[in-house]
């Protein structure tokens, strides 16, 4: 079975930290909902930057906001954020319905410019709920001092209230005390509380990577004692000690008269919600923070990546109440050694601020290069044109793709177009194309590591599909000065291997071997070929640094790439 649907076995719902335009249109979060379970969607400035920069999917709504007066990034953000938010909150509106207003439920954020500003955090909460016009809405606001009257005051006019940037147990007391004020002020004016929902997003990776980042500089200050052994040991344990902490003061919070009288009048608890829990550190497991944290009552907002990770491998067994002793003993641990868990948790609050600013004003420059890219006339473009009889054959094509509805049928991965059997595991090339967008600051930065690493030559090993649009791509541009030349080499015939080599200098040479399995023969004779060649040339030391691999997950080949 799906083990992210086992979770809602164990009582957690798991929501996706993920948003953009064509996850909506082309019913892919429709398949998440029906596959895994989905239960939610969250978002933030830094998932619109990454959406609207790093994919098409805007290009033509923007051009059409560019031609309205008035337009600038705020006011086309605000446009494109609150459309696609109403998208998904009507996609998750069964959702809703079926939990009783559990789940179901769409995030948006305030401007974090807002963070300190509770004035200015409440009218522009009342101004998105207004907009957006979803009951399945939760509006973002963070759990900083002037966040928390906020939070209070939207509660108690019935806004549902995601309370983000949450790190502290001292903060996530004056947080449920903040949701319980703004219950008992709802319910004073006739409200109905059993109408309106929040979560507490604790945030976890974030708060592992600054206890790690502490216990590396003792370590690094007296390395190879046994004080040093046991600071490493304690790496890796904070933020899933904190959080199971978290849970149990959540537990202790909603118990007792007070909360019982709201609960008799309808109200859900304040559910915490494990939010920032991509692992962060490759030396953890990729599921840490889902497998670590999962328990009833609860929420785990995840990227794409971590729930395909956790889908692939992960196990949905219950441990967030597992270890509680060892937990607390992680954690007196670290304030022994030094280090104040509350000062932590201040820093990463101020820090998380800045950095949601810091993504807000990228974001703002997206749009603002989208608007002036919109705004540049249109290149000429080309029109194709076929053969009568060709063309004949294509429209037929077509008309039976359009009768029997085919094309909705491909993006939804209906595997009956083919045998019915497991086509549609084969189709993640559908999304290829506008996923490698979203790595173009990576793919970039490759490049330039190329052009700059005194690179004379690249060369691609491959075969087949791997080796076909390399060689179209070499053809087209050919040599670009100050970049290196771009050779492929998809045989193992003796003639070939020799003319390339001849070509190229070995002592200047970036290899590329491309192999999706892994295990293809050709390009692994190459590749044990040319390491050979270029190890003798610079050394066994260098020569893996002349090497990248493309391949699958987990493959031989990804295996010997990360060791050489």
């Amino acid at each position: 079975m799906n083990p992210v649907r086992q979770l809602e076995k164990a009582g957690q719902s798991i929501w996706l930290d993920y948003i953009r335009r064509s996850l909506l249109v082309y019913g892919g979060l429709e398949r998440l909902i029906e596959d895994d379970g989905i239960k939610g969607v969250t978002s933030n400035p830094s998932i619109f930057e990454k959406a609207i920069a790093g994919s098409n999917d805007y290009i033509e709504i923007i051009r059409d906001l560019a031609e309205q007066p008035g337009s600038d990034a705020e006011s086309v953000y605000e446009r494109i954020a609150i459309d696609d938010i109403q998208y998904a909150a009507d996609i998750l509106h069964p959702v809703y319905h079926a939990s009783k207003g559990r789940d179901g439920y769409v995030s948006l954020e305030v401007s974090p410019r807002l963070a300190h500003d509770t004035a200015g955090t409440i009218e522009a909460a009342h101004h998105l709920w207004r907009t957006v016009d979803r009951e399945n809405l939760m509006i973002k606001v963070p759990a900083t001092p002037a966040g928390l009257p906020a939070i209070e005051a939207l509660l108690g006019e019935g806004i549902n209230v995601n309370v983000t940037l949450l790190f502290s147990r001292k903060v996530h007391e004056q947080v449920v005390e903040a949701f319980l004020c703004g219950l008992e002020q709802l319910d004073k004016a006739g409200g109905d509380v059993s109408k309106v929902a929040s979560v507490a997003s604790l945030f976890v990776s974030r708060m592992e990577s600054a206890v790690d980042r502490l216990l590396d500089e003792k370590i690094e200050s007296a390395p190879g004692t046994a004080g040093a052994a046991q600071l490493q040991a304690l790496k890796g344990k904070a933020a899933v000690a904190n959080a199971k902490l978290a849970y149990q003061q959540y537990k202790t919070l909603f118990n007792g008269p007070r909360w019982e009288a709201l609960a008799a009048r309808g109200a859900n608890s304040q559910r915490l919600l494990w939010a920032s829990t991509g692992t962060k550190n490759p030396a953890y497991s990729d599921v840490l923070y889902i497998e670590s944290l999962i328990g009833p009552d609860t929420v785990n907002t995840v990227p794409p990546a971590t729930l395909d990770a956790f889908r692939d491998h992960g196990s949905a067994k219950p441990q967030l109440e597992e270890g509680l002793e060892q937990a607390q003993a992680d954690l007196a641990a670290l304030e022994a050694e030094g280090i104040s868990l509350d000062e932590v948790t201040d820093a990463l609050l101020s820090e998380g601020v800045d950095k949601f600013v810091v993504a807000y004003e990228k974001l703002l420059n997206a749009v603002t290069q989208a608007l002036q890219g919109a705004r540049v006339p249109k290149a000429a473009s080309q029109t194709a044109v076929l053969p009568v009889d060709l063309q004949q054959s294509v429209d037929r094509a077509l008309d039976a793709w359009t009768d029997n509805d085919k094309a909705c049928r491909l993006w939804a991965r209906d595997a009956s177009l083919w045998t019915g059997q497991d086509e549609n595991c084969w189709l993640d090339w559908l999304d290829i194309a506008e996923d490698q967008l979203e790595h173009l600051g990576d793919l970039r930065r490759l490049g330039r590591f190329a052009q700059g690493h005194y690179f004379s030559d690249v060369l691609l090993l491959g075969m087949g599909g791997s080796s076909l649009a390399p060689e179209v791509f070499s053809s087209v541009f050919g040599v670009q000065p100050e970049h290196p030349h771009l050779h492929v080499l998809d045989s193992t015939d003796p003639a070939q291997i020799r003319r390339i080599e001849t070509a190229i200098d070995l002592r200047r040479t970036g290899v590329i071997v491309a192999s999706k399995s892994g295990t293809t023969l050709e390009p692994n004779i190459l590749m044990a070929y040319f390491f050979d060649r270029i190890r003798d040339e610079i050394g066994a030391k260098q020569a893996g640094r002349h090497f990248a691999a493309i391949t699958d997950p987990g493959s031989e080949l990804e295996k010997f790439a990360t060791k050489a």
